[in-house]
């Protein structure tokens, strides 16, 4: 007897587990996670020990005491995949606390009270549904992760745990309830600060929609509930940045942050300065050479030690003062408006757009019905109050445009950012829809129904639409993936190989390079780093080199018998090599280089040495 008491009191975690460990089983049968962009791989080889052979916290993405988390737990198991667990830990421990509390809105209603049976087949199909948003929805995101987008996961599932927190609770149970909410938020302010910060509008919406949806609003009980929450979240923030801020306190790493600002605002913001001929003569006032312009354009400028964080803000402030002086803001304007009309209404960002407008159409279609039911039964107070999804659902539309235009305006909207902004946005609205479908106050009864069953089923169809063509896809990613990697894994062989040597690579030649996620790795130092990049020239950057003896790629590549570079045969075509020589020759050094190695068709490996005098 106490054994079943204790199965049916875990009966929703236990539930969906197991539906989530068979999405996961099946996941990862039918395709390979990867990290989807080297930013995570450089990332990884950072708190792995990869990159400079100890396991290190500052890889300037995280914040600083999750970062130094994992590097800790790859130094007491460096063979285990931390960083790939914990990603895929995120993003899956989120839906489970979804599915959770979607189980728990069949306790207490209709369909517990009309039997068992029925109550585990609503609970199965709400987890169904769930399981249909994966993989019709969001399988890619799932299986090629990115940190930023499993961020927005964490915030999503934040912003939908602390909405269907149920009702009738006291300050310090409700605080409770919501530690799961807590963790999730703060844990997403780690993993990616900009990103949550980004999302955090809508974080504070599902506070003001959560207080407001009481039955006495204006109480100091409501108040302390929604606003212990989030004052948690904001404590656990400002205690993270505080770490983060004496973890990069030192001189060195400070002068770096200004550097990978700077080379941000350029190279994200204003990229036309360095990729655009017409500016070379703004550049040369600016004290930034022609030589030192192409190797900024390509990338390499960690060959060149003068491009520091004194030339490059000063490049960063012309960019902003003269460039974005001169833009016509008023035509940006409009086409910025209409490209955001555009992509909320057409099926270029589909399904994440059709996701957000069903879920606008499910709550107005909810609320108006209940509003009717409401008035009909004469209860004004109560109908006033239900009346209130409509400045909720106007605020929100509000706060997702200003959202929008901001990144829009930036010039700045990867898919990575608006899909993310989708997924949030789209959790908010179903806790809306949740909470006006009687969810936690067992009225399941009369047009609440039909609109739950109505909306939910037609969700589940559009999201069973999109399964094929979603897998179809992703094979081919993959299979793409698995291509272009071929070459990493050569070049990273080859290396192992060679480790006498050490090797520079161009970046544009190995930009495109990902990684399995869970694919067994040596925490040893690679013998090889990438001329430029976000890392470049940081303490890291310079604590790598040192562990070769090397000070400078600059001196190194020149003066080193064991230094090579690495370049595709289509970036040495294209005049890299030249740029190289050329920057030697504006220091007065005639520079010869020679090809010594092939790797594969695609690569090539030269050395450079000061040329003999005739």
């Amino acid at each position: 007897m106490g054994c079943s008491v204790r199965i049916k009191r875990y009966e929703n975690c236990i539930l969906t587990l197991a539906v989530m460990a068979a999405n996961v089983l099946i996941m990862a049968v039918s395709f390979d996670f990867y990290y989807d962009l080297n930013d995570d791989v450089l990332m990884h080889d950072i708190m792995a020990g990869i990159y400079t052979g100890t396991p290190d916290g500052h890889n300037m993405q995280t914040l600083y005491p999750l970062g130094a988390l994992i590097a800790l737990c790859y130094r007491v198991c460096g063979s285990f995949p931390w960083y790939g667990a914990f990603l895929c830990l995120c993003q899956f421990g989120s839906l489970f606390l979804a599915g959770v509390r979607l189980c728990s809105l069949c306790d207490g209603g209709e369909a517990a009270h009309t039997g068992g049976g029925r109550a585990l087949a609503a609970k199965l199909l709400r987890l169904l549904l769930l399981s249909l948003f994966q993989w019709g929805i969001w399988l890619s995101h799932l299986v090629n992760v990115q940190y930023t987008v499993t961020c927005a996961m964490l915030s999503a599932a934040a912003v939908f745990w602390f909405v269907t927190t149920p009702d009738g609770l006291n300050a310090q149970q409700f605080v409770v309830k919501n530690i799961p909410a807590i963790v999730l938020a703060v844990t997403a302010y780690m993993l990616r600060s900009e990103m949550f910060l980004l999302t955090f509008p809508f974080v504070c919406l599902a506070g003001l929609y959560r207080f407001s949806s009481e039955k006495k609003i204006f109480t100091a009980q409501n108040l302390i509930r929604c606003g212990s929450v989030l004052g948690a979240v904001l404590a656990g923030m400002l205690v993270c940045g505080v770490v983060d801020g004496a973890a990069y306190g030192s001189e060195a790493w400070r002068d770096f942050r200004q550097f990978f600002d700077a080379r941000t605002t350029v190279y994200d913001f204003y990229p036309e300065l360095i990729t655009e001929d017409r500016y070379g003569g703004d550049l040369t006032a600016l004290g930034v050479t022609p030589v030192q312009q192409r190797l900024l354009r390509n990338y390499d400028f960690g060959l060149d030690d003068a491009i520091d964080s004194d030339l490059l803000g000063r490049t960063a402030a012309y960019a902003e003062e003269a460039l974005g002086g001169a833009r016509d803001w008023t035509a940006i304007a409009r086409r910025r408006i209409y490209e955001y009309l555009y992509r909320t209404t057409h099926r270029d960002d589909a399904p994440y757009n059709v996701a957000v407008l069903w879920a606008y159409a499910a709550v107005a279609a909810a609320g108006l019905l209940q509003y009717r039911k409401d008035r009909a039964a004469a209860d004004v107070r109560r109908a006033a109050q239900r009346y209130g999804f409509v400045w909720q659902l106007a605020l929100l539309a509000i706060v997702r445009s200003a959202l929008w235009l901001f990144i829009l305006f930036r010039g700045r909207a990867p898919e990575r950012i608006t899909h993310s902004l989708y997924l949030v946005e789209f959790a908010l609205l179903a806790a809306l829809f949740v909470r006006m479908c009687g969810g936690f106050h067992g009225d399941k009864t009369g047009p609440k129904r039909g609109v739950l069953r109505g909306m939910t089923a037609l969700f589940g169809l559009a999201a069973a639409a999109g399964l094929a063509g979603g897998i179809r896809d992703l094979r081919a990613d993959q299979a793409w993936r698995a291509q272009v990697n071929a070459d990493r894994y050569a070049i990273d062989a080859y290396c192992r190989e060679h480790v006498e040597n050490f090797y520079f690579e161009d970046v544009y030649s190995t930009v495109l390079f990902s990684k399995r996620m869970f694919e067994k790795t040596d925490p040893v130092c690679a013998n090889y780093d990438i001329l430029g990049g976000w890392l470049c020239k940081s303490p890291l950057y310079y604590e790598k080199l040192a562990h070769y003896g090397l000070d400078s790629a600059d001196v190194a590549l020149l003066t080193r018998d064991d230094v090579y570079l690495i370049i595709s045969r289509s970036e040495s075509e294209r005049g890299s090599i030249g740029d190289i020589t050329d920057h030697y020759r504006a220091q007065g050094i005639e520079a010869a280089a020679e090809q010594t190695d092939a790797i594969g068709d695609r690569y090539m490996v030269w050395r450079f040495a000061e040329a003999e005098k005739k």
